[in-house]
């Protein structure tokens, strides 16, 4: 769990809770998702955080689009969303902590994971949305969307100039 979450997010109280120094609230993590954590020294580049996430942001919808998957950033609730016909479920989770401009933590991107224990939180602390993973989008493979994420990752930072 990041640092802004609430007890009210924990729907099921006997689960064990793990908190981190990360921004954000509470989320999930487990076998099939595909974490992407990261250390970043920020302190020689433009110092805007709203700059870095848009980088993350980018960098996880411009991967999905090329598994020919739409997917876009809210800018009222942090992470990446589909649109799955008119429900809006979220793919990915975002949080960052920033420190003396070290930026650390980074993101998570359910590709076949077991969405079950999404239903004992409030994932990221909204209520009114749904989550997905890939595996339910698209029965494509998913090979080599790690590389792809890195190599977009470190374009969109050059490229944001962050």
């Amino acid at each position: 769990a990041g640092t802004n979450y609430s007890k009210n997010d924990i729907l099921d109280k006997s689960i064990n809770i793990y908190k981190t120094n990360r921004g954000g609230k509470i989320t999930y993590h487990g076998p099939g998702q595909l974490i992407f954590y990261f250390v970043i020294d920020l302190r020689n580049k433009k110092k805007d955080i709203r700059k870095f996430i848009s980088a993350i942001e980018k960098t996880i919808i411009d991967t999905l689009k090329q598994f020919e998957i739409k997917s876009h950033a809210d800018r009222k609730n942090i992470g990446i969303w589909f649109n799955n016909n008119g429900k809006l479920e979220k793919i990915a989770a975002i949080g960052v902590r920033v420190s003396k401009w070290i930026a650390y933590h980074g993101f998570s991107i359910n590709i076949n994971n077991n969405l079950d224990p999404y239903k004992k939180i409030i994932p990221c602390g909204v209520s009114d949305k749904g989550v997905t993973n890939l595996g339910k989008i698209s029965k494509i493979k998913f090979d080599k969307i790690e590389e792809i994420l890195i190599k977009k990752f470190i374009t969109n930072l050059k490229n944001l100039n962050v």
